[in-house]
């Protein structure tokens, strides 16, 4: 997903839309629709504008489609910075899933003996989800660390 679509759908998957959300931010619903409408090449969010948008509806797929398009993961911060066992297998479950679409979409890609460029792009977005799963993991055991790095 990129940026555009990341934010129209943040928008629009909020509870009641643009028309519940842009009051919270100080714009009228008509004008947050044409800014998120990826259609619109005249209207464009601010950066002020989209922090807000994150901070009220805590949809952070903007931020994941920027740091994606750009060859990097996010890892969100654990708020309380323990984890638990649990947390542990989770983020083993995702990582084993997200490796089966690596492995699943580097099938597809030499399948027809071509390689064209949207399938190595998908096999790319496949391996950050890999990288990101496991910067998770990593925390979460982090986390669970009688002894914090510095």
């Amino acid at each position: 997903m990129n940026i555009a679509d990341a934010t129209h759908a943040m928008v629009h998957d909020y509870a009641g839309g643009s028309e519940s959300l842009a009051p919270r931010i100080g714009m009228s619903p008509a004008v947050l629709r044409n800014k998120v409408n990826p259609n619109n090449a005249t209207h464009h969010l601010t950066v002020a504008e989209l922090d807000r948008l994150i901070g009220v509806t805590g949809d952070v797929r903007p931020l994941r489609a920027l740091v994606h398009q750009h060859g990097y993961v996010m890892i969100p911060v654990s708020a309380d910075g323990c984890a638990a066992d649990l947390d542990v297998v989770e983020h083993l479950a995702v990582l084993m899933v997200r490796q089966g679409a690596v492995g699943k979409s580097v099938y597809e890609t030499l399948a027809d003996g071509r390689v064209e460029q949207h399938e190595v792009d998908h096999v790319k977005r496949n391996a950050l989800a890999v990288s990101e799963a496991l910067q998770h993991l990593v925390a979460a055991l982090q986390g669970m660390s009688e002894t914090r790095p510095d």
